[in-house]
């Protein structure tokens, strides 16, 4: 018999954070091990609850939610959303038409690159990168190109590096802030950097600001959509992190700015999210409210709340271990610590991982699973609570330990 295979298609498309690793922790979980899962942001699993009123609202309007509603959401959630952005600043014309709700933006991810990328065209990714948006452009028959975010400059975009990579292919620029993995913070200077190269090359920006709202030390995001009027902008949300409710899929994207020109590729998008019918109603239902109700992130990342402890205990035990150094992530629930090649001499580190799962019980992700092009990082989840953190980083301290020990460079 012939023997069935996958498309070609996924051939460069790749997710590491749902991969190998987990699989294996998932047969360790079968056997009755403990894992420690520090390898996805999902807030729910980590007794981060979300707000009654979102719950409530939700339950309230079930009978409303039974059928299909237009395929690019509710009015209410649309009208809600277009008013958070109006109140940011939004400078161009948008109206409810401007903003289609998803399954989360992972949806909205994959409609995007479907809609836009021929064969052979290519858009610029950050690197690091959240892989999904690197898998979705191979997906759709193009080429992910991974422009370089510096460490020694908290991770922000290298402006020369993205000049560098453009070409005639180059249809847009994909612009993570609140980054994942790094949890680096873009100033407004630099994004109007980034504004005036797309505005140059004629290149559409792609704008994942899910992490919009968990912000630590008084810092303030800035949407890319507030700052021009003279590029395209998608602007990408929703509530999955910031009102931790992962499980509804509640995401939006906005269309802004330069749309004159944009009116075939708007086309697509309707026509792919008409093909899906709509997203999830249900949780669409939860957009107005939260929008519009107590911000209860802000309580969790303040100063006295959980999340901010947590990020200083999980960043300050990193730089303890010898060979380790990790930035201070400004957003996110995310660490992107860097492994000194010359006491961690590793040449494969999704290896590397493998071992800390299977001799800790410690799971996370290693760095070239963000498309990250050597293997010297990791991403931490610190979501968990400050025993449980404390545990994994007493299971790092020990892991380190033993591979210093076999690389002779204690």
């Amino acid at each position: 018999m012939n023997t069935i295979k996958k498309s070609d298609k996924l051939q460069n498309v790749c997710y590491d954070i749902r991969g190998p690793l987990l699989q294996t922790a998932n047969k360790m979980e079968a056997e009755g091990k403990r894992i420690l899962k520090l390898n996805v942001g999902n807030p729910a699993p980590f007794g981060l609850e979300a707000p009654h009123e979102i719950l409530r609202d939700v339950a309230m309007n079930l009978s409303e939610a039974t059928g299909y509603s237009d395929s690019q959401g509710i009015f209410s959630a649309r009208k809600a959303i277009l008013q958070y952005y109006q109140s940011k600043g939004l400078l161009s014309a948008v109206d409810v038409r401007d903003v289609y709700l998803g399954n989360g933006v992972s949806e909205l991810i994959v409609m995007t690159m479907q809609a836009l990328m021929n064969d052979g065209d290519e858009v610029l990714i950050p690197m690091p990168d959240y892989p999904l948006w690197t898998a979705a452009a191979n997906l759709a028959g193009g080429t992910a190109v991974h422009y370089r975010c510096n460490e020694e400059d908290n991770w922000h975009p290298d402006i020369e590096d993205i000049k560098s990579k453009i070409t005639s292919k180059t249809k847009g620029i994909v612009v993570i802030n609140p980054n994942n993995p790094t949890g680096s913070l873009y100033s407004d200077e630099l994004l109007k950097q980034i504004i005036e190269v797309a505005k140059e090359h004629n290149l559409i920006i792609m704008a994942d600001e899910i992490y919009d709202r968990i912000l630590y030390d008084d810092n303030v995001h800035t949407p890319m959509s507030t700052l021009t009027d003279e590029v395209l902008v998608l602007s990408y949300n929703g509530l999955s992190k910031s009102h931790r409710i992962a499980g509804f899929r509640s995401g939006w994207m906005m269309v802004s700015g330069r749309k004159q020109h944009a009116a075939d590729f708007i086309e697509g998008l309707d026509m792919l999210a008409s093909m899906r019918l709509c997203s999830n109603v249900q949780g669409q239902y939860a957009i107005q409210t939260a929008m519009g109700g107590h911000q209860s992130m802000q309580d969790l990342t303040s100063e006295t709340g959980r999340l901010y402890k947590q990020r200083e205990m999980a960043v300050s035990r990193l730089n303890t271990i010898k060979g380790i150094s990790c930035t201070m992530p400004q957003g996110a629930f995310y660490c992107f610590p860097k492994m000194d090649p010359e006491v961690y001499p590793i040449t494969d580190d999704m290896d590397f991982m493998m071992d800390l799962l299977v001799e800790e019980n410690v799971l996370m992700v290693q760095g070239t699973g963000f498309n990250w092009d050597r293997p010297d990082h990791f991403r931490l989840v610190f979501l968990p609570n400050l025993l449980d953190l404390e545990n994994a980083m007493d299971r790092l301290d020990r892991f380190f330990a033993k591979k210093r020990k076999q690389f002779g460079t204690e």
